[in-house]
């Protein structure tokens, strides 16, 4: 092991909001760089700034919004500074050299770091900040088929329109993030009263069989996939394993030891390489309070290695067996969340209210159950995209893809990567990063 630099082990550097800490941040504004010559193969990214607990992942939830791929990582924050290193590429692999493109990644990570700036995370600041285009619901409890079909009928009969949302199931639980307007008015919700009927009806669907559901109405906006992973987290998902879970997917290597010479202890993973994986990590150690001082990925080939020198907040390492075994679990189930079971299926189409609820009871009807949902209204067009898989988690049935598409529409309803379906003809879509974008309200 690198010898490493000791670090403040209190936590009051994490905590603290005094002038001094201001003042500090104030006089060491964060310095982005970016080198294209250093690399054949990537863009290299520099990021230094006053250290802050929750700035790496504010970083990296940058990199993720803006579609790039981090193909390694070095990461040191020691003491009072954040030290990091990330090779990137876009998403076809290739360096990227449109110099506006590069001001903008630039522009970008400094204003979610800045001094001052309202993006960078607190663990006594909510992440809903208020908002008056849509209500925000939140909802959990057990996964089962049909339940996003229940869930859309439910709102569609409360003259709720879905204008945004993702769902995720993992280990038998379900969690979604649910932007609704009212059907009349095309504003959010606002009627307390309302608001209490959606919520409660929703928590009944929600709750099935299942004693443990929960629904919570608010107004705002958030970034959703890491809320999805908190309200996973906070579900205890990470302790509910199918007895089939080895067979599904190859189980992530993750172990946790204890460094006692410099008291951190060490996280390493070994998984199939995807995308998001490096956010889907930080953002699991730091939604459970633990600080990377130092770390390295590798994403090169199919498999990808992550490896973290960590603390808890309060500045120790991991000090019993439990807790070694629950960063072992947070961190698989992390992982395996946004692991798709199930068929992609790609829906484009004119929106309108009640979309949803016929589009997934269509699924229901033909035996589909939906394992992962990411709905979007982009102007007066629904783009929609489905994982599915039948009931008895078999593959879906070519016959049956094609009856659902027969009854939605041949070319609403794309089939991506059945191995009998005829491939769509590729349809090219822009490269160039909508920046201005990523600082306003965030859709679902």
């Amino acid at each position: 092991m690198a010898a490493f630099a000791d670090g403040d082990s209190s936590s009051s550097s994490w905590d603290s909001d005094d002038e001094y800490q201001k003042f500090i941040q104030k006089m060491n504004p964060p310095r982005i760089t970016i080198d294209n010559t250093s690399c054949a193969n990537a863009t290299i990214i520099h990021v230094d700034s006053a250290n802050k607990y929750g700035i790496l992942l504010e970083v990296v939830q940058v990199l993720t919004d803006l579609k790039l791929i981090v193909k390694k990582a070095y990461i040191s924050s020691d003491g009072g500074w954040f030290m990091d290193v990330f090779n990137v590429t876009d998403q076809s692999g290739q360096k990227i050299m449109d110099e506006s493109v590069l001001e903008g990644i630039k522009d970008c990570i400094y204003k979610s770091i800045a001094p001052g700036s309202c993006f960078l995370p607190s663990r006594r600041r909510a992440i809903v900040e208020p908002s008056s285009d849509y209500t925000l619901i939140e909802l959990t409890g057990t996964d089962r088929p049909g339940l996003l079909s229940e869930v859309s009928a439910v709102l569609t009969n409360l003259d709720c329109n879905v204008v945004n949302a993702e769902v995720w199931t993992h280990n038998k639980r379900a969690a979604a993030v649910i932007g609704v307007t009212d059907r009349k008015s095309g504003l959010a919700i606002l009627d307390a009263e309302r608001l209490c009927r959606i919520k409660e009806r929703l928590r009944y669907v929600f709750k099935g069989r299942s004693r443990d559901a929960k629904t919570t109405v608010a107004m705002g906006v958030t970034h959703t996939e890491r809320r999805l992973h908190q309200m996973m987290l906070e579900d205890r998902d990470y302790e509910r394993y199918d007895k089939d879970r080895a067979n599904a997917n190859p189980i992530p290597m993750v172990s946790v030891v204890n460094w006692l010479q410099k008291e951190y202890s060490v996280v390493t993973m070994r998984c199939k390489d995807r995308p998001k994986l490096l956010f889907d990590t930080v953002c699991t150690l730091t939604d459970m309070q633990y600080v990377v001082y130092h770390g390295s990925v590798d994403t090169e080939g199919p498999e990808a290695y992550q490896e973290y020198y960590i603390r808890h907040i309060d500045g120790s390492p991991v000090n019993s067996e439990a807790e070694r075994k629950r960063i072992i679990q947070c961190l698989e189930a992390a992982i395996e969340r946004r692991v798709s079971e199930g068929l992609k299926l790609e829906l484009s189409t004119g929106d309108r209210v009640g979309l949803l609820s016929d589009v997934t009871r269509i699924f229901r009807e033909h035996g589909l159950t939906v394992t992962r949902a990411e709905v979007a209204t982009r102007g007066n067009k629904a783009i929609n995209t489905f994982y599915v898989r039948d009931t008895a988690g078999s593959s879906v049935e070519l016959k049956t893809l094609e009856a659902i598409r027969q009854e939605i529409g041949q070319t609403v309803l794309q089939v991506k990567g059945h191995p009998d379906h005829p491939k769509s003809p590729a349809q090219e879509s822009p490269t160039r990063f909508l920046f201005s974008s990523l600082f306003r309200p965030r859709s679902l």
